[in-house]
């Protein structure tokens, strides 16, 4: 009987080996990064009425109700994509990053 033999793989030399190097570690934990988050305070100024579905859904994402209605939101990529969207309604100005106390 014959008998088909598969060839064996060849191990790969000991040179070609990959060394990992680790990474030093400079990152703020995350706690220190959200107190120094940037905060934006958006103005609500035209009537989102005549706008588009989602223009009128993006205002209320941004959580505006009201003409002349401000709110504090935390700069990130997200929030600027919205407000990209919806820049001739609104103002942006930069926070203070203290919360109202009522």
């Amino acid at each position: 009987m014959t008998e088909k033999k598969t060839p064996k793989k060849a191990a790969a030399p000991e040179t070609a080996k990959q060394v990992k190097v680790a990474k030093p570690k400079t990152a703020k934990p995350k706690a220190a990064q959200a107190s120094q988050a940037r905060i934006l305070r958006i103005t609500l100024l035209r009537s989102p009425i005549s706008e588009t579905y989602r223009h009128k859904a993006t205002i209320r994402a941004l959580g505006l109700k009201q003409i002349r209605q401000t709110v504090e939101q935390a700069d990130t990529p997200q929030l600027r994509g919205m407000l990209a969207k919806v820049n001739h309604m609104v103002k942006v100005e930069a926070g203070t990053g203290k919360e109202k106390s009522s």
